[in-house]
């Protein structure tokens, strides 16, 4: 069972259309990965890394992706978590982004 921090429930809409990637690792690490659009059409995206006994390691929202589909947010961000699942988390563990 994964254990959410902050800044998904800060992120978490579910009124919101939304597309999600979930992956499980080699090592047990589990990424998810969700985009959506905001109400007012801003693509906006969630990257997870989750430890196999559901612990957060890393998680971060982007408020917006300016000139990104959902597709290619989501591409991007599953990406990132597969860099940060291999590579460690950066030095600030759980934290929103913007861009």
């Amino acid at each position: 069972m994964r254990i959410r921090g902050n800044v998904f429930w800060t992120w978490a809409d579910p009124t919101l259309h939304h597309r999600m990637h979930d992956e499980i690792l080699d090592d047990g690490t589990v990424i998810d990965v969700q985009v959506r659009l905001s109400r007012t059409g801003n693509t906006q995206l969630f990257v997870g890394v989750y430890a196999a006994s559901g612990m957060p390691i890393y998680e971060e929202a982007y408020e917006s992706r300016p000139h990104e589909s959902m597709t290619r947010a989501l591409v991007w961000g599953v990406g990132r978590a597969r860099q940060i699942a291999v590579e460690g988390a950066p030095a600030s563990r759980v934290r929103t982004a913007s861009r």
